[in-house]
C-alpha cells in the first residue's frame, strides 16, 4: 500500500501475467476507501469481499474478473452518479443567472477593452456586425432548435424540477398572447417552458412557436442578445410584439410577464400574488391583433428564493421603485442557498418544484381601435380565467382550498 493512501486499498487490473489475458483488457484501478462509520465499513467489507472472491476466481480460470464483479454489484455501490447528476444541475442553474446578471455587462467590458489590444479587429468586425444586426430582435429575433434543445436545459429542468402542464389544445391557426404569472425573481418557469425545449413545449402544442418577451435593455448588450435570441426569446416592447403577431404568419405565441418588476418585489415563498388590476396593455394589443389570451400560472414560482420585501413607504421601497423606474428592473435584495452548502446562502435559487399550468384560452375578435369598455371586458374576463386556473390547481401543488390568488 503507497503511503500516499492511508486508510485506503488499491487493486490495479493491468498487466499480470498470472492473473490472464482478460484483465489485460481492463487496465483499471479501483480505489476502495475505509470509512470508519458502521454502515460505510459493512459496505465496503462487502464489496471488499466481491473483488477478493473474483480474483482468486480469475487465477483459478473459474471467475470472470474484477470488473464484472464490480459492475453486478447493487446500484448502492455507485454514489457518485447521482451527485454528479446533481452537480451537473447546479452547474446549469448557476450558468443561466450568471449569464443573465453578468453576461451582458462582461461582455460589453471585454468588447471596449478589446480595443486596446492587439485583437482590436475582432472587436471592430463584431460591432460593426452588431450595427448591422441591431433590428434583428424586434424582427423575430434568430432562434435556434439546437440551442433551445441543449441537454443542459434538462438538467435545468430536473434541478427544480419544472414541470409544463396542457389544460387545452391551441390551433396553429390562431396567434396567441399567454400571461404569464407570478414572475418572480428569474422567472425561471417562464425560461424553461418557452425558452427551451425541455419540458416539450413543441410536443404538447404541436404548430405553435412561444417567444418569451424580455426586457429591452438585454438586447443592447453584445453577446448576451444573441444567447437570448437563440432561445426565441424577444424584446418586451411594441415594436417586436408587433411583428411577432402581424408579420410573422400564424401558430405564435408571445409570452409575456404580465407583472413585471413591480410583481417581483412582492414575491416570496408562500405568497400568491399578482400584479395585474391596472395592467391593460397586453389586452389591448390582443384585440388590435386579434390574437387570443391565455392565463398561465406557475406554483412554486416564488418559492425559488427568499426576499427581503420592505413596507411601502419606507426608504427603502421608495429606492427599490426609483431604480426600477431607470433601470427597468428592480432590485431586489434576496438569496437562495450556498453552491457547496445547501444551509448557507447563496444565490443558487432553492430546488423547489414549479408546476406551470397553461389555462383555457380566450377567443378575442380583432379591433383595430378598441374602446376603453371593450378593453375593460376582456381584462375582467382574463381575471376571471386565471383566477378559476388557480382554484382549480391549487390543491394539488401544496397549497390549502382556502388559499386565495390576490390581484393587486
Amino acid at each position: 500500500m503507497p503511503a500516499s493512501l492511508p486508510g485506503h486499498l488499491l487493486i490495479q487490473a493491468g498487466n499480470r501475467g498470472a492473473v490472464g489475458s482478460e484483465l489485460c483488457t481492463h487496465p483499471r484501478s479501483y480505489l476502495i476507501s475505509f470509512h470508519h462509520s458502521g454502515a460505510h465499513v459493512i459496505q465496503q467489507t462487502s464489496v471488499m469481499k466481491t473483488i477478493l472472491a473474483a480474483y482468486s476466481g480469475v487465477l483459478k480460470g473459474t471467475g470472470s474478473s474484477i470488473l464484472s464483479a464490480l459492475q453486478n454489484r447493487p446500484l448502492a455501490f455507485w454514489p457518485c452518479q447521482s451527485k454528479m447528476e446533481k452537480h451537473l444541475q447546479v452547474i446549469s442553474v448557476l450558468q443561466w443567472v450568471i449569464s443573465f446578471l453578468a453576461l451582458g455587462a462582461a461582455c460589453t467590458v471585454l468588447l471596449i477593452y478589446m480595443f486596446w489590444t492587439d485583437c482590436w479587429l475582432i472587436a471592430a468586425l463584431y460591432t460593426a456586425w452588431l450595427i448591422v444586426d441591431w433590428n434583428t430582435p424586434k424582427q423575430g429575433g434568430r432562434r435556434s432548435s439546437w440551442v433551445r434543445s441543449w441537454t443542459v436545459w434538462t438538467y435545468f429542468r430536473d434541478y427544480f424540477p419544472i414541470r409544463l402542464i396542457k389544460t387545452h389544445d391551441l390551433l396553429p391557426s390562431r396567434n396567441y398572447i399567454f400571461g404569464y404569472h407570478p414572475h418572480g425573481i428569474f422567472s425561471f418557469g417562464a425560461f424553461c417552458n418557452f425558452g427551451t425545449e425541455a419540458t416539450g413545449f413543441s410536443k404538447k402544442f404541436p404548430g405553435i412557436k412561444p417567444s418569451l418577451a424580455t426586457l429591452a435593455g438585454n438586447f443592447r448588450m453584445p453577446v448576451l442578445r444573441d444567447y437570448l435570441m437563440s432561445g426565441g426569446i424577444c424584446p418586451v416592447n411594441r415594436n417586436s410584439i408587433d411583428y411577432l403577431l402581424s408579420c410573422n404568419g400564424i401558430g405564435n405565441a408571445v409570452v409575456i410577464v404580465v407583472g413585471g418588476a413591480a410583481e417581483s418585489l412582492h414575491c416570496a415563498p408562500g405568497m400568491n400574488c399578482v400584479t395585474l388590476k391596472n395592467r391593460k396593455g397586453f389586452v389591448r394589443l390582443a384585440l388590435q391583433k386579434g390574437s387570443d389570451l391565455v392565463p398561465v400560472y406557475s406554483f412554486g414560482e416564488n418559492d425559488a428564493y427568499k426576499q427581503v420585501i420592505f413596507e411601502e413607504g419606507t426608504s427603502w421601497r421608495y429606492m427599490q421603485k426609483k431604480l426600477q423606474k431607470i433601470l427597468g428592473f428592480a432590485p431586489c435584495l434576496f438569496h437562495g442557498c450556498g453552491l457547496f452548502f445547501g444551509n448557507s446562502w447563496g444565490i443558487v435559487p432553492y430546488s423547489k418544484p414549479i408546476t406551470t399550468i397553461v389555462g383555457e384560452p380566450i377567443t378575442v375578435p380583432k379591433i383595430e381601435n378598441p374602446t376603453e369598455e371593450m378593453v375593460d371586458l376582456y381584462h375582467s374576463m382574463y381575471v376571471k380565467s386565471l383566477q378559476c386556473l388557480f382554484d382549480k390547481f391549487k390543491t394539488r401543488f401544496g397549497l390549502k382550498e382556502s388559499d386565495i390568488l390576490h390581484i393587486q
